[in-house]
């Protein structure tokens, strides 16, 4: 990937450079979608609910280096001409800053908004870190220019998020979701932290102390599926260090990607989550899509009428208390979440292939964030990541590699229920305050395992705090209820799905292939 030569600058009819916080709510209150909230922060209902997944294309013609859809480089000039067509009539919003904030690995970024998105503005600014560099003369290696209101006739929705890696550039086309714009920005610095040796992981990461000295631990997961809340639960007084996503370099190296948190609000409360509800309703944070039913009042984090994908984002510094990813070890536990409702464990303990193998399968159930298509369904998505833009082999591949050379341990948790989904009467849920058990556990080291007999994996057969073996070894859940023929089919079911699957990627180390077998 090659840095831009000259900084983009939209030809437009005004461009603010780098407007602050408080002119950017000024603005986003301007806003006829967006409403005051009785935190005195603003909502904004937007028309498109979740990432455009059907809509986002790489640019190039060579479509063998990616596992994504693509456009023709002259589809991209063509679309590229289109959007500062639209542009050039139209008032602006230029945002600054930079993707990580080690000098020595930081990559400068630009987002360049219509002013009609300007709650995008404010939020994708709380997320980047700054310096005194960022100003007129900024150089940003990477440049996503966001339109809203200007359609892409002929994509899926009339909607296009075109992804030029060559150039460092991404187009987002009527799209109003705030996702497509952080996403974006992410997007290209996974290949650059690819390229450097590394992996980008839709990861949060959290630093908890124990006697034995101070654990970081990683938390893989698709949206939804409880990352964010594993991330800021508190254990031995822990402390958040990313929520979203960050880079894992060898020798377990771990850098930061943002400076903000781009939380979930859909069942949100004080009582379980204390930490990301005092910052979500605080006055800097910006949400979307919240249910609320008048102009002033209060929001109801527990009602889906409209979406289940409310969202929130603040800075770090609303959380009161977080450590910066410059100050951290290496990685020593990395997690991957699976919010399951079947035979998954709570917890299992992987080799070097298991783990590269579910990673790569990156099972779970969908959520509202995906869109209506993802929610309630189950889905493999390799490395939990839909934003990595190259071959998707190469995302298994690289993470067996730095696992192996790495001195971390990679666990499997799940996050949803076993022996059944939500209401099913034969089910149990794997409760946050379980989940925050087998966390603690991990750091410090105090769980027993044995192997498991169907998948090979290890499982628990005592965590600290958790007092239901059933949860650990869901086997037994179904063994007494006398559904063990129920439990074999499966594990049977898995097996094949699973070696079906991961043959899709050619290049695929065969160990990992290897692995699911059990």
């Amino acid at each position: 990937m090659s840095k831009v030569a000259d900084p983009y600058s939209p030809s437009a009819r005004n461009t603010s450079f780098n407007p602050s916080q408080e002119e950017l709510r000024k603005l986003t209150a301007a806003m006829p979608t967006a409403r005051l909230t009785v935190y005195d922060n603003y909502n904004v209902q937007t028309q498109v609910l979740a990432r455009s997944t059907g809509s986002t294309y790489i640019v190039t013609d060579s479509p063998e280096i990616t596992s994504s859809q693509t456009i023709s480089t002259e589809e991209g000039r063509r679309v590229a001409q289109l959007q500062e067509a639209y542009l050039r009539d139209k008032d602006v919003i230029v945002i600054d800053g930079y993707v990580n904030n080690d000098p020595d690995f930081r990559s400068p970024v630009r987002l360049v908004i219509e002013e009609a998105g300007a709650n995008i503005a404010g939020m994708q600014e709380h997320l980047l870190f700054k310096d005194e560099q960022v100003g007129e003369e900024f150089r940003p290696e990477f440049t996503l220019i966001f339109t809203p209101q200007l359609t892409a006739p002929g994509y899926p929705d009339d909607r296009l998020i075109a992804v030029d890696l060559e150039g460092g550039i991404t187009r987002i086309f009527n799209s109003d979701y705030f996702g497509e714009s952080k996403k974006g920005l992410l997007r290209m610095w996974n290949q650059l932290v690819y390229d450097r040796g590394g992996l980008a992981l839709h990861a949060g990461c959290k630093v908890i102390p124990t006697e034995a000295g101070e654990r970081t631990l990683l938390i893989v997961g698709l949206s939804g599926t409880g990352k964010t809340t594993t991330t800021f639960t508190r254990q031995n007084e822990s402390k958040p260090v990313q929520d979203d996503f960050v880079a894992l370099m060898p020798g377990g190296i771990v850098y930061g990607s943002e400076n903000g948190c781009f939380a979930k609000t859909y069942a949100l409360s004080a009582e379980d989550e204390p930490t990301i509800h005092g910052a979500v309703t605080s006055r800097v944070a910006y949400l979307e899509n919240v249910s609320q039913k008048e102009v002033g009042g209060p929001v109801d984090f527990f009602d889906e009428t409209y979406t289940q994908n409310g969202r929130a984002v603040f800075p770090m510094e609303a959380l009161g208390w977080s450590k910066d990813a410059r100050d951290i070890a290496p990685v020593s536990s990395l997690l991957i979440l699976n919010r399951n409702d079947g035979i998954i464990p709570a917890v299992a303990r992987l080799s070097v292939e298991q783990a590269a193998a579910y990673f790569m399968l990156g099972e779970t159930k969908g959520t509202a964030a995906g869109g209506a298509a993802e929610a309630g369904k189950s889905l493999r998505v390799p490395g939990t990541n839909p934003f990595f833009p190259l071959l998707h082999a190469q995302q298994g591949n690289r993470f067996r590699e730095l696992h192996a050379a790495g001195d971390f341990e990679v666990f499997l948790l799940n996050t949803g229920w076993v022996g059944g989904g939500d209401g099913d009467p034969n089910a149990k849920k794997v409760r946050i305050s379980d989940s925050s058990a087998l966390v603690k556990a991990i750091a410090e080291g105090t769980i027993s395992w044995e192997r498991d007999p169907d998948f090979g994996y290890e499982v628990a057969t005592s965590v600290p705090g958790i007092d239901d073996p059933e949860l650990l070894q869901p086997r037994r859940l179904y063994q007494r209820q006398g559904r063990i023929d129920e439990h074999q089919a499966i594990v049977e079911r898995l097996r094949r799905e699973r070696a079906e699957y991961l043959a899709k990627y050619p290049g695929l180390n065969p160990q990992i292939l290897e692995a699911v077998a059990g």
